[in-house]
């Protein structure tokens, strides 16, 4: 069992690790990159940008100097925004101690390189850092209310996978073991390209109809893609695969169902991300999924549908249309 524990990023989902983890009787410290917000969070003791009306533990830590961040921590918890995370792991690489185990609960695929956050992590830190990944159906909200929720960590290291279980787990978030790496993270970050699409869906009123259909094929589409990359079928049918991306689609809390939902009532792409202060992972990650789709002759026409919209300007009524006549055939 770890006994203390950094976390690197004070946004929601770094928020809700602190709380979890400060449940569980372990020492955190939570590391920001802007000294002054971190400074604000930890004078209310609450993330009022990122998760207003839920008190942080009293006996969470806070840490702005890149020199003391990892000061005896057994575990990091890496809770930077994907498209973010290359920047602060050079800007932290040199303090972070050798050999030390990280666990990421970044959804995304990296524009530039196409690696995920866990590949982003070696590629940065270097080989000799064990990884596990926790992905699931965890809408911070109702995590931070104590409501029952479930995750899962993957990682190719069974024991730690089992220590991150330990570490994570409470009565009300339950946490299962997983060695799929590579399906986990292509789910959790493919998911928000089609949570996108649902809140499309949800903008123009295409009905529960639609959105069924939708989160079936979208299903199709990432499993598609993960197959290919040499992921295993039975991953996306599990919590971070159907589980996140029903949980996704339907939650009116969910930043990319909600962003797509502004889009469908007519904004911009800069309109609906302005009416946001979180990060909506989606929009970048359509750029990347489509590459990679290029990349292993995938076909993921809900996907091109998302980025011809966001990216290209294409009306989403004309969007429908072509996803609705496209060719006939067997499901």
């Amino acid at each position: 069992m770890f006994e203390k524990i950094t976390i690197i990023g004070d946004g929601a989902m770094g928020s809700i690790c602190a709380m979890l983890l400060c449940e569980k009787g372990l020492s955190v410290t939570m590391w920001g990159y802007d000294a002054e917000q971190l400074a604000q969070i930890e004078a209310a003791r609450q993330n009022v940008r990122f998760l207003p009306g839920h008190k942080l533990p009293e006996k969470l830590l806070f840490e702005s100097r890149d020199d003391k961040a990892f000061a005896g921590a057994g575990l990091v918890v890496s809770a930077v925004p994907c498209q973010f995370m290359r920047g602060i792991w050079k800007r932290l690489k040199s303090y972070a101690p050798p050999d030390i185990p990280f666990v990421s609960v970044t959804k995304g695929i990296e524009n530039t390189t196409l690696l995920r956050p866990s590949e982003i992590l070696t590629d940065v830190l270097g080989p000799a850092h064990d990884i596990a990944v926790l992905s699931g159906p965890t809408i911070a909200d109702e995590v931070a209310d104590k409501m029952p929720a479930t995750a899962s960590v993957a990682s190719t290291d069974d024991e730690l996978a089992e220590k991150v279980q330990t570490a994570f787990a409470t009565p009300y978030f339950r946490v299962y073991t997983n060695d799929d790496i590579l399906g986990v993270e292509l789910a959790g970050a493919v998911k928000n390209v089609i949570a996108i699409a649902a809140g499309v869906i949800d903008g123009v009123r295409a009905g529960d109809n639609a959105k069924a259909a939708l989160v079936s094929r979208g299903l199709a589409e990432i499993k598609r893609l993960g197959l290919a990359m040499g992921a295993k079928e039975s991953t996306f049918a599990g919590l971070s695969g159907l589980g996140d991306l029903v949980t996704t689609c339907i939650s009116p809390k969910g930043r990319n169902r909600s962003f797509g939902e502004r889009i469908g009532r007519g904004l911009s792409t800069a309109e609906a991300l302005k009416a946001t202060d979180s990060v909506v992972e989606g929009v970048a990650t359509a750029e990347s999924v489509l590459a990679l789709a290029k990349r292993y002759n995938i076909e993921m026409p809900i996907t091109e549908a998302v980025h011809a919209v966001i990216v290209e300007d294409k009306s989403v009524q004309t969007a429908i249309h072509d996803l609705m006549t496209r060719q006939l055939k067997a499901e």
